[in-house]
């Protein structure tokens, strides 16, 4: 077993500056090449120590470091990061949340953090563009705590708002953080340290931390049998000219060899193929973009970002296990083995809704927060949306059910279609939160429909006046001017008087010339009331209550009703109980 390189994944909101934050430590311009400087595609650069070293200069006076460097992931979000797994967990040892120290954390960036703690991966906040604060003297590749010392009190004045408004949003995540240079256990508190990615100001704090929380608290982790066949996470399929289909990885185990049989995870099911190249850039060049040619490789060993050049991948999937087989006695049990990698580890129940999403790290990490929001989850399962899934979720008892959560997935044709003709709700988004939030939306808009239908049938509490020198038939049916105090009145309802006696039934409802289905708190409209006498079982100035069963007043519980209408049904549940105690109960 060997010490190998800590795996560091970079993760940010988007131009907060996570590919700048490493193009400084290589002397790159990858962010520079990216389509709109936003980074698209997910890479890995490999870090010597004598790099580090070289970086940190007097920072690392007095220290000695067994790890032989660090390899980093830069991802196109926390939605990358997700799928990134290995044996069933986190493939990153250490993670830099990047953050723009001005404007704070961003949902995407709280989204990142909860992932990472879900992981159980240890991470350092990069607190980017202190260069931007007002009045800051820049020092060119000078460490923070240098830095810091050139600048007016103004300047340490803004620093340090902008670092207690970071601790304070990271609190309310309920993580405890402050700056690097003020904490004594860097086991309970997370490591804040200011930079600028573009000065080069602070990086080398950032490297002194990454390196020395890797040596002192993940070295059991980051231990690697070199002799072991390889075990690795795949970054991304891509097609490269000349070499058709291949895998960018990440090896954080053993070892690859060419010519070797690897197993590597599809969409539909292991497959076995050899190695045909394994191909590497050179130390601080980008496996995604790299200034130079890679090297060809017969072997290559633990902590790598390689890629692998092989037949029969067009299938694979980011974030799929890879891994090496000894020899063709184990090959059954590697396939076992990647297969069992491939199924998810999410807890299912009887009634829930439906979750699609790219990759089984992603369909984890959404399953997750889904439980988090207390959203039980009939099906999960990885790819596009189709007609099979719309149509199963169709089948679900609930409406609240009948829903497909599509994250980072397209919805095909035929899905399409079948949504016109069932009644599924389709939440399609990158974001987890943003589902999340679409759901809650879902929900009130389908309360308020049900509750619209129900009021249909079910009978609202009312309370109107006879109005004074408004009688224009006496009876058969008696015609009378009212106003809605509170609640409304339909044709259909009977009415009570506030001594509970029988106040006939409404016929009608007439506002000028005009026929109405309802009055509502405030109408004053003409009402025609079948089975009373005006001046016998109705009068001028009297107050009459809409009556309904006991169990419409149990229903309207659960409903959302006005303080008035609440008002309204605890008069007249004092009416009612007055002859039968337990009513409505």
């Amino acid at each position: 077993m060997v010490t190998r390189q800590p795996i560091v994944s970079v993760l940010g909101h988007v131009d907060h500056g996570k590919t700048s934050v490493l193009d400084r430590i290589r002397g790159s311009s990858v962010a520079d090449r990216e389509a709109g400087k936003i980074t698209q595609h997910i890479g890995a650069t490999e870090v010597p120590m004598d790099a580090i070293e070289r970086v940190c200069g007097k920072l690392m006076e007095g220290r000695s470091f067994k790890v032989p460097g660090l390899l980093f992931i830069d991802t196109p979000g926390h939605r990358a990061f997700a799928t990134l797994r290995a044996r069933g967990g986190a493939l990153a040892d250490i993670a830099v949340v990047v953050v723009d120290i001005q404007e704070g954390l961003m949902p995407q960036t709280r989204e990142a953090i909860r992932i990472l703690r879900q992981n159980q991966t240890p991470f350092v906040v990069a607190a980017n563009k202190i260069d931007r604060l007002h009045g800051w003297d820049t020092h060119e590749d000078q460490p923070f705590i240098v830095s810091l010392q050139e600048q007016t009190d103004e300047v340490q004045d803004r620093l340090q708002e902008g670092m207690w408004e970071l601790i304070g949003a990271l609190h309310d995540e309920g993580i405890q953080a402050d700056r690097y240079d003020r904490i004594d256990d860097f086991t309970k508190t997370v490591a804040l340290v200011p930079m600028s990615a573009l000065t080069g100001e602070g990086l080398a704090d950032l490297l002194l931390v990454l390196t020395g929380l890797a040596q002192r608290y993940l070295e059991e982790s980051i231990q690697a049998d070199l002799d072991a066949p390889g075990k690795a996470t795949v970054l991304e399929v891509k097609e490269e000219k000349g070499l058709g289909p291949t895998l960018d990885v990440i090896l954080y185990d053993g070892k690859l060899e060419k010519g070797q049989t690897i197993v590597v995870g599809t969409s539909k099911h292991p497959v076995a193929t050899p190695i045909r190249a394994l191909l590497k850039p050179k130390p601080l060049d980008e496996i995604r973009d790299p200034s130079d040619r890679f090297t060809d490789f017969d072997e290559v060993m633990a902590a790598s970002g390689l890629k692998v050049v092989a037949p029969d991948l067009e299938d694979v999937t980011p974030g799929a296990p890879l891994y090496a087989v000894r020899d063709e006695d184990h090959l059954e049990e590697v396939r076992e083995m990647v297969a069992s990698e491939l199924k998810a580890d999410i807890k299912l129940a009887d009634d829930g809704v439906l979750i699609k999403a790219d990759t089984l790290g992603s369909l984890e990490a959404l399953a997750f927060e889904a439980k988090d929001a207390e959203i039980p989850i009939r099906s999960a399962r990885v790819g596009n949306v189709s007609k099979r899934d719309v149509i199963e979720s169709s089948t679900y008892n609930e409406p609240e059910e009948r829903v497909i959560f599509a994250f980072n997935v397209d919805i095909l044709p035929d899905a399409k279609e079948a949504l016109r003709e069932h009644e599924v709700e389709l939440l399609h988004s990158d974001i987890i939160y943003e589902l999340l939030d679409d759901y809650e939306a879902f929900q009130e808009d389908l309360k308020a429909r049900l509750e619209a239908e129900a009021r249909q049938d079910i009978v609202f509490p009312g309370k109107l006046l006879f109005l004074r020198n408004h009688t224009f038939r006496v009876s058969k049916p008696a015609i009378f001017g009212i106003r809605v105090l509170s609640g409304r009145v339909r044709p259909g309802q009977r009415l009570i008087r506030e001594d509970g006696r029988s106040a006939g039934t409404v016929k009608s409802l007439r506002s000028g010339e005009d026929v109405v289905d309802e009055a509502r708190a405030g109408d004053e409209i003409a009402m025609a009331v079948a089975g009373v006498t005006v001046g016998r079982q109705v009068n001028e100035d009297e107050v009459y209550y809409v009556d309904m069963p006991g169990s419409d007043f149990k229903a309207l519980r659960d409903f959302d009703l006005s303080h008035d209408e609440r008002e309204v049904m605890n008069e007249l549940a004092d009416i009612k109980r007055d002859e039968e105690p337990f009513w409505g109960m």
